[in-house]
Parts: C-alpha cells; sequence; structure tokens
C-alpha cells in the first residue's frame, strides 16, 4: 500500500519548498516517491520546479482536488503504475478546503485497498494568518476569503506554522496562542521549509494512521466560493531574449516580481501569490511574492547568465483578472523597453475560480 501525503495550506504557505524537502527526506531513508500538483490553470510553476529538482511529479490542473477527483485517482495510480512510489506527496490548490469531506474520506472509502492516510498537515502562513487570526481590519481580504483561511486551519490534524526562521519569539508565541483560542484542541508544529526546523516532527506526524473515524466540518459553500471567486487567477508563459549582453536569470525573475508588485501596490490590489520561474539550458531561478508589505524573495537561485529565457508567471491577486493581466502584460512590456530585451507574451489564462463543485461529498458527524 502506497502512503498518501496530503500537505495543504493557503497560497504562498510555502507548500512547495516544503514538498521538496519532505521528498528529499524520504528519498534519503531509501524509499520512492511520487509528487501530484493541483491548480486552478494550467502551467503551473511548482510542476515545473519539483521536475526541475528531479521528482517524479504528476499534475492536476483546471480545478481543485475535490471537483477532479477521479484526475486524482487516476493520476496517482499512473504515478504508481510507471514508478511504484511508496510515498505520493499531493499538494491541493491554496484557495481550497474541505479536504477531508471531499477528498480523503472518498479515497479512503473507494480506494482504501491501495492507499495508507497520513494525518492531513495544513502548512499555516504567518503573513496573512497574524492578521486574519487578529481579525484585523484591512488585512488585505474579505471575511468570505478569511473564512477559507480559517476552515483550512479548523479541519488540520496537524497545524504547521511555516516559515518560523523568519518570526521572532514573541510572533511564534502569538501565533501559537491564535489558533488555540479558536481550535483550543489543534495540535502545533512550529516548522521552516527552508531550514527544516521541525521537519523532524512533522515527519513524525505523517508516520501516524490518520483514524478511520469520518469527522468532517461543516462549510458554507456560498461563503466559500465567494471567498475564492475574490481573486484574480493569472498564468502566462514569455520568451525573453537579449540580442546584445547575457541575462542575470536570478535578476530577472526578481525585476519581473518587483515590477509586477509595484504596479499592485499602485492599485491597492492584495496579493495572495505571485511566483515567476525561469527556465533556460537546465537552469531554473525563482521569485515569490506572498503579500502586499512583504520583500520580494529569490526562493531558487541558478547563478546563470543567458541571452534567452522561457519565463512562467504565475498570479493569484485580489483584483480583477482584465486588471491583473493588463498589470503583467504592461510589466513585461516595461522590462523590455528598459533593458533593452525582446519578449514575447504566450498563452494567457486568467479567470475568477468558478464555484467549488465536489465530485464526492463525505456528510459531517
Amino acid at each position: 500500500m502506497i502512503r498518501f501525503v496530503m500537505l495543504g495550506g493557503f497560497l504562498g504557505a510555502g507548500k512547495t519548498t516544503a514538498i521538496s524537502r519532505l521528498a528529499k527526506h524520504y528519498i534519503a531513508e531509501g524509499l520512492k516517491i511520487g509528487i501530484v500538483t493541483n491548480d486552478q490553470a494550467y502551467d503551473l510553476v511548482d510542476t515545473r520546479s519539483l521536475r526541475a529538482q528531479g521528482f517524479d511529479v504528476g499534475e492536476v490542473p483546471g480545478a481543485c482536488f475535490c471537483c477532479k477527483f477521479n484526475d486524482l485517482v487516476e493520476t496517482a495510480a499512473a504515478l504508481a503504475k510507471e514508478h511504484q512510489p511508496d510515498v505520493i506527496i499531493t499538494e491541493p490548490v491554496g484557495s481550497c478546503t474541505d479536504l477531508v469531506a471531499t477528498v480523503i474520506e472518498p479515497l479512503r472509502m473507494l480506494h482504501g485497498d491501495d492507499y495508507r492516510i497520513a494525518p492531513l498537515i495544513v502548512l499555516l502562513k504567518p503573513e496573512h494568518g497574524m492578521k486574519i487570526l487578529r481579525a484585523e481590519q484591512g488585512s488585505g481580504f474579505s471575511p468570505q476569503a478569511a473564512y477559507i483561511f480559517l476552515k483550512q486551519i479548523e479541519e488540520a490534524d496537524v497545524v504547521a506554522i511555516n516559515k518560523v526562521d523568519k518570526l521572532s519569539t514573541a510572533e511564534r508565541d502569538e501565533l501559537r496562542r491564535l489558533v488555540l483560542e479558536r481550535f483550543p484542541d489543534k495540535s502545533i508544529l512550529m516548522t521552516s521549509g527552508r531550514t527544516s526546523e521541525g521537519f523532524a516532527e512533522l515527519i513524525d506526524a505523517l508516520r501516524q494512521e490518520r483514524s478511520a473515524t469520518v469527522k468532517t466540518m461543516e462549510v458554507d459553500y456560498d461563503v466559500y466560493a465567494e471567498g475564492e471567486a475574490e481573486l484574480g487567477w493569472l498564468n502566462c508563459t514569455a520568451e525573453v531574449t537579449s540580442a546584445s549582453e547575457r541575462i542575470q536569470l536570478d535578476d530577472l525573475v526578481r525585476t519581473i516580481v518587483e515590477r509586477i508588485s509595484q504596479r499592485l501596490r499602485g492599485l491597492g490590489a492584495e496579493t495572495a501569490h505571485l511566483k515567476v520561474l525561469g527556465e533556460s539550458n537546465g537552469a531554473s531561478a525563482i521569485a515569490n511574492l506572498v503579500g502586499s508589505g512583504v520583500d520580494v524573495e529569490l526562493s531558487v537561485e541558478s547563478g546563470a547568465k543567458v541571452t534567452k529565457a522561457t519565463v512562467v508567471v504565475n498570479a493569484r491577486v485580489v483584483c480583477d483578472p482584465l486588471q491583473l493581466e493588463e498589470v503583467v502584460t504592461e510589466s513585461l512590456c516595461e522590462l523590455a523597453n528598459q533593458q533593452a530585451v525582446d519578449v514575447n507574451l504566450g498563452e494567457v489564462q486568467r479567470f475568477r475560480p468558478g464555484r467549488p463543485e465536489p465530485t464526492h461529498r463525505v456528510q459531517a458527524s
């Protein structure tokens, strides 16, 4: 039986970095790993990034796992057939909740002979988590979007307050206290995907068997749908070419994120997650932004100088999708004009997520 691990959390919570570290740990133990990523659109930075690290990765694009349950099962089965993994790690869409009722319990009931299901781990994103848990006005999200964030914590078997390497002791203590005030019985870990802090405890938690007792939560799907629809969603690709001098790939992706974020701040649009990948001849660089007022982070460095690169932009922002497309397009045009490079924009997908319509849903008990 394959160990089935799901690592959830809000947009920008650090799921991909944590999954990479977790997968490397399992491989060091001599286990074979498969990974399944998930997105509302196609051309996902996370999939490209994990594959570039050498992992066997399947992707379920076009909707959440809950709405594409059969695709998830088929993708996991294909990984099992081709690579015989001991563990499959899944990364759900960051704006998705109700995973126990729509994914984990249906998987147990319909495919329980194939998988041993680990506890549901949800990574808590400090950048927005502190504001939402404090119930601050002007957190950047509506009450409907905050509802999704809180429901993710509510259904978690274990909450991993992530990115603690960036938090002070006082901030760590406050986040733990705020979670326990709302969810007194919640199991909490302190983790960092970047430094591996807390990962021994995380791995111990994942070794446990998830209780077979059906325990799902009540979810108001009208509020849930409104929260998801608040976000403009954009995925696009572009080819960047320099005819005169070589491009620093790390600087390129960081500059693109900075230009986009500057325009979004001018519009007063809150960024849930903005991620830009640059690829060229096997080299990869990734820059991230996980909230307004937060510094741009170069999460993957390449050190490469190139004359041509493929750029992939994934943006999830509280604004109209058409406006988001204009911001991204104008930022790339500005890059071309100021840095004397050619930018050829490829396919652009932009939309608001539709109402979640799960394939299965186990009722609360």
